[in-house]
């Protein structure tokens, strides 16, 4: 935030946001619920008593049970579970009035101006004349945003409206609107009846590109080339989108072939809309004669493409540039260069949209290629009988020695013909969409160079040629153990002459793609996080050594235990140890909306994004990110967390605690995703096969939050007892990188809240599990303060501090009942009762109470 200090902020978001949510919550409150009424006064009485139960260390059991006594004497057994339900479907509503405050303020909030927005970049790089060095960087430089459908929102599209709507209406303070739309809300279903499917998933985040992404980067662009002139190259848009929905098979039962191309075909569709709307739009003002004729010409075209059945013409993205720069140029020469702005605007849209809208990427995990090739192996002689039992070089031997097509006929397996028939479908997709339709294949678990030629193959056998192959194989690292295997695997790829083939004719580019929500799950919040560094640097310089651009990929999840969090602040640490010719990342559910859910957000932090990978190269030049004493620091620190977190993961009972006191084993029966909670539907699970979403989300909403903490402290602590101290104060004060790593830690501690499950602390059985995670947190908590200076956590956050203690309070009556709920289950299954309408009642009251939870959660706060 520019302009503001602390106590500043603090009253500007406490009177555009803390005050008017108790203004129209007020409003909220006389709503009428189905079946009971008074519900909000209610609410407010329990959360009240949820208070004061846990400072008197009350279970939610004795809290929830106590309040029924005490406020419904009368209710019969169902009146009670009713209004446990009331008191959610109340709550959600809460949360949802909050969320379109924050984002009614967020202009108020942030100055768009100000420390990393393009106004302040053209500042700085006339101040330093950097203009050359500006031009060169923006030749290639690119930000990738990759728009991933993980379950981790749980809003339907109407909800996602009246959001949007709601926000606009705060913004004019139109109260008759609001408080329509509050009613609106009141009336309208937040439980998807239904789970749904990919394309589903698809359409909702298409809704974002056309209203918000759409608009944003058309306007960033337009605003770089007006402040930068021709350093911005017109050969690259700067901004990219991508998109999962339909083509991430990782481990989706459910996404096919004919999902795939319906998904490409409604990006396609979605960007015609847009620029049909905004042709009708630009027609209005462009009346004058030589260009209206282009313009008419144009909408006509769009109309027939979109609502008729006259498609001979084929728009493509070379098509429309030059049709807008004809008209932009007979604008200038004939009529002043009147209105010439609106297809500056246009043009830029073009320029980064194309015909394709965003990038649809497909993603495989490695180990159903191998099962594909072992088919092969089995029903073809293209492939040695003992295919499975080869070493890593032998398989990639015979491997390249395929040299024929194979058809699909000669799987039964479904998973495997699709995997294959899919090779096809984005040769389609490519031929009505350009390249950039679908030019990525993503390969999960990639733990040796084999899964990368495997891929490679599969294409040929596909039907595709390896000269002129027009798609980017990317291997994606993950675990902590394939982090540290990843320089020597991508040099053994550089050292394959016919794969380095492939790599010229993609411009010597090696895309990888980084997987920071696994990484945490397998070793821990400072190991995952160091593991990545150290691969990315290590890959940095077997590129360099072999004249291979090299680009990241970040996986990044929303809470800072999948690597989200201060985002950008990680990029602008990066020194030139590690390559960033583009920044890409994936952004997800909450993340979708809380950062990017209205066009000033979603302006504010792309431009925070863009100016981050820029400032590294054009004004900090830092030829490092860590010096070499804070890299052996950082490893230790690293080394000792590790230890701490892999001893707690390895006790017996720490994935049975999970079962026991989270939703964890709620999460399949919950609509809230096309995918399974966990990679292998039939597995009991265990850490390999469930998935980083349902793991760092269950520990979230029981406010434990360890996949984002736990052995900080101790590796601190231990560091400090050997004398470091000022070394650690040091590394604080000196490396953005570090001290991006403690923000985000904080963030997650920040929302932490013991007393919750305090009671679990008593159990004979996971009662020391609770108790390791709540000394982990205080002697997290304590070693951070020590290093930073700082009295309490978070300190340079006034506002999100303040957003934070608001949501919990506001979400802390259905955190109570969630704990209620699923202590009920386990007190009827420990009656023998595994089946019976209670149960069902009761399990449908945990999920319920997690769309809540993870939905006020939001990422950015």
């Amino acid at each position: 935030m520019q302009l503001l200090n602390k106590g500043n902020a603090l009253d500007v978001y406490n009177d555009n946001v803390g005050v008017r949510f108790q203004l129209y919550n007020s409003l909220f409150t006389a709503l009428p619920f189905h079946k009971i009424e008074k519900t909000g006064i209610l609410l407010t009485l329990f959360l009240l008593h949820c208070e004061e139960g846990y400072t008197k260390r009350k279970s939610p059991i004795e809290i929830v049970d106590s309040f029924m006594a005490t406020y419904t004497p009368n209710y019969s057994e169902q009146e009670k579970k009713d209004i446990l339900f009331r008191f959610i479907q109340f709550t959600e509503r809460q949360v949802v009035l909050f969320d379109s405050l924050e984002e009614a303020a967020f202009p108020i909030l942030h100055d768009l101006n100000g420390s990393g927005s393009i106004a302040d970049l053209k500042t700085q790089i006339d101040q330093n004349s950097q203009d050359v060095a500006l031009q060169k960087k923006l030749e290639d430089f690119q930000v990738r945003i990759v728009l991933t459908a993980h379950p981790t929102q749980f809003y339907p599209g109407e909800v996602l409206g009246i959001i949007n709507d709601l926000a606009i209406a705060l913004k004019s303070d139109d109260a008759a609107k609001v408080n329509m739309y509050l009613q609106q809300l009141a009336k309208t279903p937040f439980l998807k009846k239904q789970k749904p499917t990919p394309f589903d998933e698809a359409k909702s985040l298409v809704w974002y590109l056309e209203n918000i992404f759409y608009p944003a980067a058309g306007l960033i662009l337009d605003t770089m080339k007006d402040k930068f002139g021709t350093s911005v190259s017109e050969e690259n848009p700067i901004i990219r989108m991508g998109f999962w929905p339909g083509g991430d098979r990782d481990g989706n039962p459910f996404v096919r072939t004919n999902t795939t191309l319906k998904v490409a075909r409604e990006l396609r569709a979605g960007v015609m809309r847009c620029y049909y709307k905004d042709i009708r739009a630009i027609r209005r003002r462009l009346t004058f004669r030589g260009v209206e004729e282009i313009i008419q010409n144009l909408e006509t075209i769009f109309y027939n493409h979109l609502y008729g059945d006259d498609k001979s013409v084929v728009i493509s993205k070379e098509f429309l540039l030059t049709e807008l720069r004809t008209a932009k140029k007979k604008l200038i020469e004939l009529h002043n260069g009147l209105f010439s702005y609106l297809l500056d605007n246009l043009i830029c849209k073009v320029q980064i949209f194309g015909v394709f809208f965003a990038t649809l990427d497909i993603r495989q995990d490695s180990t159903l290629h191998g099962n594909l090739f072992k088919t092969v192996a089995e029903k073809t002689d293209l492939l040695p009988s003992n295919y499975t039992d080869l070493n890593d070089k032998e398989k990639v031997d015979a491997l390249l020695k395929i040299d024929q097509t194979i058809s699909a006929d000669i799987f039964t397996d479904e998973i495997e013909k699709d995997t294959l028939s899919v090779i096809k479908t984005i040769e389609t997709i490519q031929n009505e969409s350009g390249e950039e339709g679908c030019n990525r294949y993503i390969i999960s678990h990639s733990t040796d160079a084999h899964h990368v030629i495997e891929v490679l193959t599969l294409f040929k056998i596909g039907g595709w040629q390896r000269n002129g192959l027009s798609v980017d194989i990317m291997p994606l690292f993950e675990s902590i153990e394939d982090l540290s295997n990843a320089g020597e695997i991508i040099e053994r790829l550089y050292l394959n002459p016919i794969y380095r083939a492939h790599l010229k004719e993609r411009n010597n580019i090696q895309s990888i793609m980084m997987g920071f929500s696994d990484g945490t799950k397998d070793g821990g919040y400072l190991m995952a996080n160091w593991s990545i560094y150290k691969a990315k640097e290590e890959m940095t310089k077997v590129s360099r050594k072999y004249d291979i651009d090299v680009v990241f990929f970040d996986g990044r999840g929303g809470p800072p235990a999948r690597g989200g969090g201060k985002t950008q602040k990680f990029y602008a640490s990066m020194g030139g140890n590690i390559e960033n010719k583009e920044i890409q990342l994936t952004i997800q559910g909450q993340t979708v909306s809380s950062n990017f859910g209205t066009i000033n957000s979603a302006q504010y932090n792309i431009e925070q994004l863009i100016t981050a990978g820029i400032f590294n190269d054009v004004l900090h030049k830092k030829e490092e990110t860590l010096t070499e004493d804070q890299e052996v620091l950082l490893s230790e620190l690293s080394a000792i967390s590790y230890d701490a977190y892999v001893d707690l993961k390895e006790r017996p009972e720490f994935l049975e605690y999970l079962a026991y006191a989270t939703p964890l084993r709620f999460y399949g029966k919950a609509n809230i995703g096309s995918r399974p909670s966990k990679r292998n539907s039939d597995a009991k699970i265990n850490l390999d096969s469930l998935r980083a979403i349902p793991f760092v989300g269950s520990w979230s909403q029981i406010k434990q939050n360890i996949p984002g903490y736990y052995g900080v402290g101790t590796a601190i602590k231990k560091m400090v007892d050997k004398g470091k101290l000022d070394d650690l104060k040091k590394l604080y004060q000196e490396s953005l990188f570090f001290r991006t790593l403690i923000d985000n830690s904080e963030m997650a501690m920040k929302k932490c809240f013991f007393p919750l499950t305090e009671y679990l602390s008593k159990d004979p059985k996971y009662g020391q599990i609770w108790a390791l995670a709540y000394e982990e947190y205080e002697l997290s908590k304590k070693m951070i303060l020590m290093i930073s200076g700082h009295a309490e956590l978070m300190h340079g956050y006034p506002t999100e501090q303040v957003s934070i203690q608001l949501r919990d309070r506001i979400v802390l009556p259905i955190a109570t009942i969630q704990q209620y709920a699923i202590s009920k289950v386990r007190e009827l299954e420990s009656q023998g009762i595994s089946s019976s309408e209670d149960q069902e009642i009761y399990e449908k009251i945990v999920m319920r109470c997690s769309f809540g939870l993870i939905n006020a959660g939001r990422n950015s706060a």
